[in-house]
C-alpha cells in the first residue's frame, strides 16, 4: 500500500502539534502498518478555515495520477475546514480510490459527527449519479456524432472547432513509432525513453511514464475506434495505427504481462482502512490467493502478521464472508424506520452544532431588525432629528452586511433538509445490494470501523456510541471463516 502525509500548522494556535510532530507520528503509523510514504505535502501557517492551501491543492490534484492509495493525517481537522468541505475533497478522492486515514483516531472521533460527514459525502454522490443521468443525455448525441466528449484529449489528436477529432501531424508520426519500437523488442521502458527524446508529450504537456506509455499501446481510439459508454462506432475517427500491427502489440503486451500472482488487488475489498486486527491493533489488507487447483481466493490479513512484526494471527479471513456479515448488519439499520428517524435527528443536530457562525449571525440581524424597528416608531411619534437619521442610516447598513454575511455562511454551509435525508436514507433501501457501488455506499456511510478477533467481530457504527459484537457461530462456522496464509505472499490492497 502507497501512501503520503498531509500534515498543517496554523499560526494562530500555538498549542497544536508542529509540522515535525505530525510527521513523525504520521510516519510511525505507515512503518507499523507496513504503508510505503513517497510524498508529503505540508501547508506550513495557513489556516483550514480557507481553501488556499496550495500544497494540499495540489495533493488533491495529485489523487488524479493514481501514485498513492491513502492520505495519512495527524487529525481530521487537518484535512478540511469543516465536514461539508471534507465530504466533498472525500468525495474526490474516493472516484480516485484514495483514502484519508487519521493516524491518532482509528476508531472514532464521534460518531455523530462522522455519521453525518459519510451521509453528505454520500448524498453527494447519490445527487451528482442523478444529475449525471440528465447530462449524459447530451453527451450521448455527441457520441452518435463521434465528436470530443471533454477529458484528456488523446495524444496523436487534435480537436478542431466543430469538436472533431483531426490527426496531429506532429504527434501521430511518433505514436506509431512507439507501436513500432515497442513490437520489435524494445521494452516499455526503452520506448518511452525514445519518445519523450523525440518531443512526444501529454495533453499536459508533461513526458510520457511508462504507464502513459502503456496507456497509449492499448488504445483502442488509434484503430479509428470512437467509444462512448456502452456505444462504440467503427471507423467514427481518424486512424493512426494499422490493426495489423496494434494487434501484435497487443499479444506482446500480454506476453510480457507479469503473471496473475503479482499483480495487486483490485479495488474492490470494501472494508479497506477500516479493517483492524484484535490481536495487535494494525490495519488488516486485502490480499489475493491461489489453492492448490489454482483457484483465486480472497481474504483479509493483519499488515503485522504478513510482514512478521510481532503479530501471532496467523491466519487469513474470507473476504466475503466478512464482507456480507457487515452488510447484513447495515442493512438491518436501514430497514429499520425507528432507527432512520433517529439517524435523522442526529444528523439535524450535528448540522445546528456545525454551523455555529449561522445562529450568532442571525441573533445579530434579529438585533438589528429590532432596532430599526424602534428608529420608525420614534420617527411616527415625532422623534426626527440628524443623530435619529444618523443611527437609523447606520442600522440599515448593519442589516444589509448581515445579509449578505448571512447568505455567504448559507451558501458555504447548506443545512440539508430533514426530508431531503429521509428521501435519502429510503432510497438506500432500494440499492442493488449485488452492486459493488452499492456496497461502498452502505459501508462508508455507516461503518466506523470492524476489529476482528479470533471467533468474533466488534462492529462501530457511525449513528451511535459503543460497539456491536458478533460472534461468527452466530452466523457462520469458524472454519469457514478463516483460511490458512498461503506459503508465500500474495497481493494486498
Amino acid at each position: 500500500m502507497t501512501g503520503v502525509i498531509y500534515a498543517r500548522y496554523s499560526s494562530d494556535n500555538q498549542k497544536e502539534e508542529s509540522i515535525d510532530g505530525q510527521l513523525r507520528e504520521c510516519k510511525s503509523y505507515a512503518e507499523r502498518n507496513g504503508i510505503k510514504i513517497i510524498n508529503s505535502y505540508i501547508d506550513r501557517a495557513l489556516s483550514a478555515k480557507t481553501d488556499n492551501r496550495p500544497q494540499f491543492q495540489k495533493m488533491i490534484h495529485d489523487s488524479s495520477r493514481k501514485l498513492f492509495d491513502i492520505i495519512l493525517v495527524w487529525k481530521l481537522d487537518r484535512f478540511a475546514r469543516n465536514r461539508y468541505d471534507s465530504a466533498h475533497y472525500k468525495n474526490v478522492l474516493n472516484k480516485n480510490s484514495v483514502k484519508v486515514v487519521s493516524v491518532t483516531e482509528t476508531i472514532s472521533r464521534g460518531a455523530e459527527g462522522i455519521l453525518l460527514e459519510s451521509m453528505l459525502e454520500g448524498m453527494a454522490e447519490y445527487y451528482s449519479a442523478e444529475l449525471s443521468e440528465k447530462i449524459t443525455r447530451g453527451l450521448t448525441e455527441n457520441a452518435l456524432k463521434c465528436k470530443f466528449n471533454g477529458g484528456t484529449k488523446t495524444i496523436g489528436y487534435l480537436i478542431n472547432s466543430e469538436q472533431m477529432y483531426e490527426i496531429d501531424p506532429q504527434a501521430a508520426p511518433i505514436v506509431l513509432e512507439a507501436f513500432k519500437l515497442y513490437v520489435s523488442g524494445k521494452t516499455m521502458k526503452e520506448v518511452t525513453e525514445i519518445v519523450n527524446e523525440m518531443g512526444l508529450r501529454t495533453a499536459r504537456g508533461h513526458k510520457l511514464n511508462l504507464s502513459a506509455t502503456q496507456r497509449m499501446l492499448q488504445n483502442r481510439k488509434y484503430l479509428g475506434e470512437y467509444r462512448y459508454s456502452n456505444h462504440v462506432t467503427e471507423c467514427g475517427i481518424p486512424q493512426i495505427i494499422p490493426t495489423d500491427l496494434f494487434e501484435r502489440v497487443q499479444k506482446t503486451l500480454e506476453k510480457n504481462k507479469k503473471a496473475p500472482a503479482s499483480h495487486k488487488a483490485t479495488d474492490d475489498y470494501l472494508l479497506t482502512t477500516k479493517l483492524f486486527c484484535g490481536d495487535c491493533g494494525s490495519i488488516m489488507v486485502g490480499e489475493i490467493g491461489r489453492g492448490r487447483n489454482n483457484q483465486q481466493y480472497r481474504y483479509y490479513k493483519c499488515i503485522s502478521a504478513k510482514r512478521k512484526k510481532g503479530c501471532k494471527s496467523r491466519k487469513g479471513i474470507k473476504k466475503d464472508v466478512l464482507e456480507n456479515l457487515v452488510l447484513t448488519h447495515i442493512i438491518k439499520t436501514i430497514m429499520d424506520d425507528d432507527t432512520v428517524e433517529a439517524i435523522i435527528d442526529i444528523a439535524m443536530k450535528e448540522q445546528a452544532k456545525e454551523n455555529v457562525a449561522l445562529p450568532a449571525l442571525k441573533k445579530q440581524l434579529s438585533d438589528v431588525k429590532r432596532g430599526i424597528e424602534n428608529m420608525l416608531n420614534a420617527i411616527q411619534n415625532g422623534i426626527y432629528n440628524s443623530s435619529t437619521k444618523e443611527r437609523l442610516d447606520k442600522l440599515e447598513k448593519s442589516k444589509e452586511e448581515l445579509e449578505i454575511l448571512i447568505a455567504k455562511e448559507q451558501l458555504h454551509k447548506p443545512l440539508v433538509p430533514r426530508e431531503c435525508i429521509r428521501y435519502w436514507l429510503y432510497e438506500l433501501r432500494k440499492l442493488n445490494i449485488d452492486s459493488l457501488e452499492a456496497r461502498k455506499c452502505l459501508v462508508n456511510t455507516f461503518l466506523n470501523s470492524v476489529v476482528v478477533y479470533k471467533d468474533k467481530i466488534e462492529l462501530v457504527f457511525n449513528y451511535r456510541e459503543g460497539t456491536e459484537t458478533v460472534p461468527f457461530d452466530r452466523l457462520i462456522s469458524v472454519s469457514d471463516t478463516y483460511i490458512d496464509t498461503p506459503p508465500e505472499n500474495k497481493n494486498s490492497n
